[in-house]
């Protein structure tokens, strides 16, 4: 059985067969599935998720892409709704260089807060980065994240990161690239972090591993990625499964 620990179940490209989306990974071994919220048309829907399916837990936050929306009245939002008990995690927050939507001073103090709350409510934080590695540790390390840990979403730096941010308490979590055939960085991360902090995800609908490349990601194919990490690290599938599925029960709390 899997884990998908991070997927955006609540996107518009699910409204017409989201039934079948599940049932299809229920086939495939998904034990359980964490939808990620990040701003609030997607943290609605997820509370909506969590509540109508069993296996379904939710993470909530506010994206650095759109951090210039974000008020204090929606991190307050985001804190209330953070109680609810299939809650497990705050995020995806943290930096995002590539669209410039968000001014970079923005997006880093709403990564801030963001890294407060967690802390403030108990719960690990989930990690977007994108071409902005040095200052993600930096602020990472200068606001104690150490203290809740949590995940470092669709890993993209490089070895030396990886050892820096499992020293902080942290996961590192890999998805569809681990298969592409010329991407060898994530191929060289899915050995070398430690396989007790290893996770695995789709970041469905985006980022589809091969061969479904140019089409719509699911939670299902989160089973290839698994498969294409085990492969590369010389052990089975099971094995690569059981404990990625324990490595995510245990960062989250649930079972």
């Amino acid at each position: 059985m899997l884990i998908d620990t991070h997927v955006h179940l609540n996107a518009d490209q699910y409204d017409d067969d989201l039934e079948e989306v599940m049932q299809r990974a229920g086939e495939a071994g998904i034990e359980k599935m964490v939808v990620v919220g990040f701003d609030r048309k997607t943290i609605e829907r997820t509370m909506e998720l969590i509540e109508k399916y069993t296996n379904v837990y939710g993470v909530i936050g506010w994206h650095p892409v759109d951090a210039i929306d974000c008020t204090d009245q929606d991190l307050e939002w985001i804190e209330s709704l953070s109680g609810h008990p299939k809650i497990v995690g705050i995020g995806e927050t943290g930096l995002d260089y590539h669209w410039d939507k968000s001014p970079h001073d923005v997006q880093k103090e709403l990564f801030k807060k963001q890294i407060a709350l967690a802390k403030k409510v108990n719960l690990p934080v989930i990690i977007h980065n994108r071409e902005a590695t040095r200052d993600c540790i930096e602020i990472l390390k200068s606001e104690g994240a150490h203290e809740t840990g949590g995940i470092m979403h669709a890993f993209s730096g490089n070895e030396s990161d990886a050892d820096t941010v499992i020293g902080m308490n942290f996961h590192v979590s890999l998805g569809g690239p681990v298969t592409f055939k010329n991407a060898q960085r994530p191929k060289d991360i899915a050995v070398h972090v430690p396989i007790e902090r290893l996770l695995v995800e789709t970041d469905a609908p985006f980022l589809p591993p091969h061969p479904y490349r140019g089409k719509r990601n699911e939670p299902a194919y989160v089973k290839l990625v698994a498969e294409k990490i085990a492969e590369l690290r010389g052990m089975s599938y099971e094995d690569l499964a059981a404990q990625t599925t324990r490595n995510a029960e245990a960062l989250f709390g649930i079972q």
